[in-house]
């Protein structure tokens, strides 16, 4: 089956926060968005007929999970991740962000501290600092176009600060590593060491790129599963984000009851109906269309690579393992052109006409970065890259 995943769909009057809040964010109302972590095209037709089959059926009360849905859940995890939770381990949330503010809310106290890596997506930093709690960050470093963590500094802040709760980033946005086993088993050693509970969001495990492969944090050993919480969801891999639907597997009985107990006092209950749908369609009949977008977005990533080398070749692209977002590295343009990260920033929104995500949003370790959402048809990736190299051109000019 072919999928045309260069087809343009106008998304304005759509209710999309990526097109129809421009003006609300102080971005030219004609601005060309590819920022946040959503895709410009359809999701799988398989899907959609689930869902025009829910919405034909007409009742949309309270909903439960079913047999169906989590030997659908089961089956993905297992053939596309070699895990095999069981069902007693799951609880569903609107959304991984919602898991991770349960998290923080079940496992430490108002002034306790949470550790984060940064850069990172930045609601993590937002949901700890809103829930009162302590922001600890220990930043990733680049070496060679690669970002690393830095344990010796991870370890350290873990000890000075107390920290009882580290959200880990696995893949990484924005800095696109799909972290390897060893860096994986070293990050959990140190905090099984120090009692810190582990959140790991592994939202975007279904995009790595070839030989990289994904490690799902709890499959490390038994005592890592019962000390950690992961989080994954259908949003990402199949651009079902405003269904709000996510599940997280909890091994630990206790962590488990702990979390629960904060999820429940949200006065939140049964899952979406259309989240659940599109979640069971998802597992059971999406790999062909996924599939197909990964050839897609291996295309998109060759195009950009070229593209700056031919016409923004002081840009340099961070090579991704994993996620649809490029992290792009505009400091040598900046040094070469006398320009302030703010400058290049307002070159690309003002003069270019592009929203993208400045680095800054992630930790100060993204200054000079932007990061750019590829899961978008080709022309407008194309019409943005043109915009930013014409308008940067018009600067030297």
């Amino acid at each position: 089956m072919i999928y045309d995943f260069n087809k343009v769909t106008d998304r304005h009057g759509s209710n999309s926060i990526k097109t129809d809040l421009a003006l609300a964010r102080g971005k030219p109302a004609d601005v060309l968005s590819l920022w946040v972590a959503d895709m410009d095209f359809p999701t799988s037709p398989a899907i959609l007929e689930a869902l025009h089959k829910k919405v034909d059926h007409g009742i949309f009360g309270y909903s439960c999970l079913d047999d169906s849905f989590f030997t659908a859940l089961k089956n993905w995890m297992q053939t596309e991740h070699d895990f095999s939770p069981d069902r007693r381990e799951l609880v569903t949330t609107p959304g991984v962000v919602f898991g991770i503010v349960c998290a923080i809310r079940a496992f430490t106290q108002e002034g306790e501290a949470v550790i984060i890596q940064t850069p990172v997506y930045y609601p993590f930093k937002n949901m700890i600092v809103a829930n009162n709690r302590k922001l600890v960050t220990s930043s990733l470093y680049e070496k060679d176009g690669k970002w690393f963590i830095d344990f010796d500094d991870f370890e350290k802040k873990i000890i000075d600060n107390k920290v009882k709760l580290f959200i880990l980033c696995s893949p990484h946005n924005p800095v696109g590593r799909v972290w390897i086993r060893e860096e994986l088993e070293r990050i959990a050693e140190i905090c099984l060491r120090h009692k810190v509970i582990v959140f790991a969001d592994e939202i975007h495990n279904d995009f790595v790129y070839p030989p990289n492969k994904h490690t799902v944090f709890s499959t490390l050993s038994e005592e890592v599963a019962e000390n950690s919480i992961v989080s994954m969801s259908v949003s990402k891999t199949f651009n079902l984000a405003g269904l709000q639907f996510s599940t997280n597997f909890i091994k630990n009985p206790g962590l488990r009851a702990r979390f629960k107990a904060e999820f429940d006092k949200t006065g939140y209950d049964e899952p979406s109906i259309m989240g659940l749908t599109a979640a069971r369609a998802a597992y059971q009949n999406g790999k062909p269309w996924l599939e197909e977008l990964h050839k897609h977005l291996k295309s998109n990533i060759d195009f950009v690579r070229d593209f700056l080398k031919d016409k923004l070749s002081l840009v340099r692209l961070i090579e991704p393992e994993g996620t649809f977002l490029l992290w792009l590295d505009f400091s040598k343009l900046g040094t070469k052109l006398g320009l302030s990260d703010s400058e290049i920033d307002d070159i690309i929104v003002n003069k270019a006409k592009v929203w993208l995500d400045r680095g800054t949003m992630f930790g100060q370790e993204g200054e000079f970065y932007q990061r750019i959402n590829i899961a978008t048809p080709r022309p407008l990736l194309e019409e943005a890259l043109e915009r930013i190299a014409n308008a940067f051109a018009a600067v030297v000019e």
